[in-house]
C-alpha cells in the first residue's frame, strides 16, 4: 500500500484554532481541552496509524512457533512453542538494489566530508566470489546495473540493514512533515541532516528557506499569549500529534515466522472462523513446492535449488527462471500479500541466536537481543545536544591497529611480529596485545609471504612501520582523552590527525615518489582507512544514546542492567561456574566469578567460548596449551538469526521454522532483508477493535 496523502496537519491546525467554540472536556478534571485560558492542554484528532511506504499490515495473533519439518541436522534449536505476536507492518517485498542505491546516493550527498560513512554503507559485492566459480559479473554489475535494480540487495550485514532502517525512518518522517506543510524541501543537509529523534528534541534547525515553514499553534499561555488568537505562539510537531510514524526496523524472529505462514489463509472453517485448519510447512497450504492451481499447475512456487546442480531448470523450460536471485515481485505472494517469504534470499531478523531460545523467551512478543538504552542528558536534565561530528570507538581502533600490524608482518616475514609500543602504550588494556597474539599465533595462523616480499628478503617496509607507529601514537592520545570522558575530543583527535591528516597526504614522510617524480599511494593507507571506519559509532545529526546502568535502576523490578543478549543463556549465572555442590567447586567457581567482576576474565567467554582465551584481560596466561584455548563455538552475542531459504538452498531451508545464524558484521550473497514497523493501537486497523 502506498502512503495516503491525507492532510493530517490540517486537522490538527483546525482543532487548535477552535477557540471559543464548544469543546470536549476532560472526564478526569472537567476542564476544557485546547483552551489557552486554563493552560492549553491539547487534544488533537486522530483516526488511525498511517501505513508507511512499502508496508502491509500483518494482523497478529497466536501461533505455534518452531519446528515444522524434520530436524535433519539434529540441532534441536527450534522446539515448537505457542506464542502470541502483536499486529505489525512488514515490507511487501524484499529491499531491492535500487532501494539501496537511493540510500547510498543520499548518504554520499549528505556526508561528503566524511567519505568513510558512505563506505560503511556499501554492500560487500565481493561476497559473490568463490574460489572455484566464475562470479565476477555479479561482483561488478549486480548492485548497480539497471538489469538488477528490482532484485534483492545482498552482501548486506545485519548492522548495515539496521542503519538502513534508521535512514528510512528519517526520510519517511521528513517527507510526512514536508507533505503536511510543517517543513519545506531541504535537499542540502550536509551540515545538518534531518533525524526524527533530533527533530522531536527540537534540535533540527535547517537553514532558513524561501518558503516559510508552518508550525502548529501552541496553546500554552506561558508562550506570551495576550488573550487573542493571533498572538498565540507556535511549536513543532510532537509524537502526541500522531503525525509521525514509528521506526522502521527488522522484524523479530517470531514476527517473521508468523508473517511467513500467512495463517489467515488456513482459517477456512465457516462454522468456527477462529480455527486454523492446517498447520503449514511453507507459506502455502500443502507439503509440495509446485503449484496445484490448474492455471499454473506444476510451476515451481519459489526460487531455490531443486536438486544437485539444478539452479533454474533446463533451457526452454526453466522451472524457476532465476539462476541466482529473482525480481522481488515474482512468483506468488502468501495470504498476507508478502512476496518471497520462501526462497530467493534468506532474511535477517532482529534476534540474537541461541539454540535454546524457545525455552527462555516470553510467550508474548518473544525476542532475544534487548540492549536497553536512554538518551544522554546534560547536567540540566535536558537532552544533550545532538552529535555534530563523527564519533569513534577509540579502544576498538587501537585493537584493530594492533591486529592489522601483526597479521601483515607475520605474512611478510613468515615470523612472529610484535607491534612496537608507542610512548603512551600503557594507556591501553595490558592484556590486549597478548590476546591478539593468541588468535594470530604464527604457529597456527599464517600465509606464505608474497613474491614481492621474498624478492626483498622478507624485509618489512620501514615507511609502513613508521606510519603505524604514528597512528598508534595518535590513537593513544585519543584513548587518554576518552579515559577522561572527553569522548568528543577523542573522536576529533582521530578525525583531524588521522582521516584528515595522515591519511590525506598531510605528512610528506608517507608520500612515495620515484626518480621520475611519479607519486605512488601507500598500499596500507586505503586498507587502514576502510578498517578503521568500521569503528564509527555515531554520525552528525543524531542524538547521543547510552546504555542504562544498574545504579539508575535500583528500585526497578522488571530489569536492572542494559545488555540482555545473553540473559539465562550465556551470562555467568547460566554457566557451570555459578554455584556448586562441593566446597571445592564453590571455591573454584567463586574465584572465576571474582575474576569476571574484577575485569580479569572475559564474561562473554564463560559459557560460549567463541574467541581465543590463552591469556586473561591483564595478559596473564590461563592455558599453557594454546590449542586448548581455541574457540569451541561460533555462537556469541553478535550472532544474529536469519530465516528462510535462498536461491542457493535446497527445499529444506525454505521451511519457515528453520533457523541459522551469522555474525552481525558479516554478509553473504544469499542473505537480504525486509523492514517491519510496529502497529500502534487497534490490532485490526482502521480504528476497529473487533
Amino acid at each position: 500500500m502506498k502512503m495516503q496523502g491525507r492532510k493530517l496537519f490540517a486537522f490538527v491546525v483546525a482543532s487548535l484554532m477552535l477557540i471559543g467554540c464548544g469543546r470536549e472536556r476532560s472526564n478526569t478534571t472537567g476542564w476544557e481541552y485546547n483552551q489557552p485560558r486554563n493552560g492549553g492542554f491539547q487534544k488533537v484528532p486522530y483516526f488511525d496509524q498511517e501505513t508507511g511506504p512499502g508496508l502491509i499490515l500483518v494482523e497478529g495473533g497466536t501461533f505455534t512457533m518452531g519446528r515444522a519439518e524434520q530436524d535433519v541436522t539434529y540441532e534441536w534449536n527450534n522446539i515448537p512453542r505457542r506464542v502470541t505476536v502483536s499486529s505489525f507492518y512488514m515490507d511487501q517485498f524484499e529491499v531491492t538494489n535500487f532501494n539501496w542505491l537511493e540510500y547510498l546516493y543520499w548518504t554520499h550527498r549528505t556526508y561528503e566530508e566524511f567519505p568513510m560513512i558512505y563506505h560503511n554503507a556499501l554492500p560487500d559485492t565481493n561476497c559473490w566470489r568463490s574460489p572455484l566459480a566464475y562470479n565476477e559479473p555479479y561482483v561488478e554489475y549486480y548492485l548497480r546495473h539497471p538489469a538488477y535494480q528490482n532484485y534483492p540487495v545482498v552482501g548486506v550485514s545485519w548492522n548495515q540493514a539496521n542503519e538502513f532502517c534508521k535512514w528510512r525512518t528519517d526520510r519517511v518522517n521528513e517527507f510526512i512533515l514536508i507533505r503536511e506543510g510543517v517543513l519545506t524541501w531541504n535537499p542540502d543537509q550536509s551540515g545538518e541532516p534531518f533525524t526524527t529523534d533530533a527533530y522531536l528534541a527540537n534540535q533540527y534547525h535547517p537553514q532558513p528557506q524561501e518558503e516559510k515553514e508552518q508550525q502548529l499553534i501552541n496553546l500554552d499561555p506561558m508562550q506570551g499569549w495576550s488573550g487573542k488568537r493571533k498572538d498565540l505562539g507556535t511549536r513543532i510537531v510532537r509524537m502526541e500529534d500522531g503525525i509521525l510514524l514509528p521506526r522502521y526496523r527488522l522484524p523479530t524472529e517470531a514476527e517473521w515466522e508468523f508473517a511467513y505462514y500467512g495463517l489467515v489463509g488456513s482459517m477456512t472453517n465457516a462454522e468456527d472462523p477462529g480455527v486454523i485448519e492446517n498447520r503449514r510447512t511453507y507459506p502455502w497450504t500443502g507439503h509440495w513446492v509446485r503449484q496445484d492451481n490448474q492455471e499454473f499447475q506444476g510451476d515451481i512456487r519459489a526460487n531455490f535449488v531443486r536438486g544437485r546442480g539444478d539452479y533454474m531448470g533446463t533451457a526452454g523450460a526453466l522451472n524457476d527462471a532465476a539462476d541466482v536471485t529473482a525480481p522481488v515481485d515474482s512468483y506468488w505472494p502468501n495470504d498476507y500479500g508478502l512476496y518471497h517469504m520462501a526462497g530467493n534470499v534468506s532474511e535477517w531478523v532482529m534476534d540474537v541466536y541461541r539454540p535454546l531460545s524457545h525455552e527462555d523467551f516470553d510467550e508474548f512478543r518473544p525476542f532475544r537481543g534487548n540492549v536497553f538504552k536512554t538518551k544522554v542528558l546534560g547536567n540540566d536534565g535536558v537532552i544533550d545536544e545532538k552529535t555534530t561530528q563523527v564519533l569513534y570507538d577509540v579502544y576498538g581502533i587501537k585493537e584493530y591497529l594492533h591486529e592489522f600490524e601483526r597479521k601483515r608482518y607475520q605474512r611478510v616475514s613468515a615470523g612472529d611480529h610484535m607491534p612496537k609500543n608507542s610512548d603512551t602504550a600503557s594507556l591501553t588494556f595490558p592484556g590486549m596485545s597478548m590476546n591478539v597474539k593468541s588468535r594470530n599465533d604464527i604457529d597456527y595462523y599464517n600465509s606464505p609471504p608474497e613474491q614481492v616480499y621474498l624478492s626483498k628478503n622478507k624485509k618489512k617496509d620501514s615507511i609502513e612501520l613508521e606510519l603505524l607507529y604514528e597512528l598508534n601514537r595518535v590513537v593513544d592520545q585519543a584513548i587518554d582523552a576518552a579515559n577522561n570522558q572527553w569522548y568528543m575530543e577523542a573522536s576529533e583527535i582521530i578525525q583531524t590527525n588521522i582521516f584528515d591528516g595522515l591519511f590525506d597526504g598531510v605528512d610528506p614522510r608517507f608520500d612515495i615518489q620515484d626518480n621520475l617524480g611519479n607519486t605512488y599511494p601507500l598500499e596500507i593507507i586505503s586498507d587502514l582507512r576502510i578498517g578503521m571506519a568500521d569503528y564509527i559509532v555515531n554520525t552528525p545529526g543524531k542524538l547521543k544514546w547510552r546504555q542504562v546502568t544498574a545504579e539508575e535502576n535500583i528500585n526497578r523490578r522488571n530489569y536492572k542492567n542494559s545488555d540482555y543478549r545473553d540473559y539465562v543463556d550465556g551470562d555467568f549465572e547460566s554457566s557451570i561456574y555459578y554455584g556448586g555442590t562441593t566446597e571445592r567447586s564453590l571455591t573454584r567457581h567463586d574465584e572465576r566469578k571474582n575474576k569476571v567482576n574484577e575485569g580479569i576474565r572475559d564474561e562473554s567467554l564463560v559459557m560460549y567460548q567463541n574467541d581465543h582465551e590463552e591469556y586473561d584481560l591483564t595478559g596473564a596466561p590461563i592455558n599453557s596449551d594454546a590449542q586448548a584455548a581455541w574457540p569451541t563455538t561460533l555462537v556469541s552475542d553478535k550472532s544474529r538469526v536469519y530465516k528462510g531459504g535462498s536461491w542457493r538452498d535446497r527445499a529444506f531451508w525454505i521451511v519457515g521454522s528453520n533457523r541459522r545464524f551469522l555474525d552481525e558484521d558479516q554478509s553473504t550473497a544469499t542473505i537480504g532483508f525486509r523492514c517491519a514497523m510496529d502497529r500502534l493501537g487497534s490490532p485490526k486497523g482502521l480504528g476497529r477493535y473487533r
